[in-house]
């Protein structure tokens, strides 16, 4: 079970959104952060959320990236 984040950047997440769905059905534990421009997305339920910088700072975001074992950028 690896650890991924996805840091969206865009509104338009229909790609990562399937991205996400293989990796939780592959047993990833998923987390998704949202930048600025990305709005509000409808992510399936078991992905942790978090959206910088209202509730995670770019500070907490680097340390994501770090604990993360893969990391994809949209």
């Amino acid at each position: 079970m690896a650890a991924v984040l996805h840091v969206l950047k865009t509104p338009d997440a229909t790609l990562a959104r399937a991205a996400i769905e293989q990796g939780l059905g592959a047993g990833d534990r998923v987390t998704a952060v949202l930048l600025p421009g990305a709005g509000r997305l409808e992510l399936p339920r078991d992905v942790r959320v978090r959206h910088v910088p209202g509730d995670c700072s770019y500070s907490q975001l680097l340390d994501l990236i770090f604990e993360s074992d893969q990391v994809i950028a949209w």
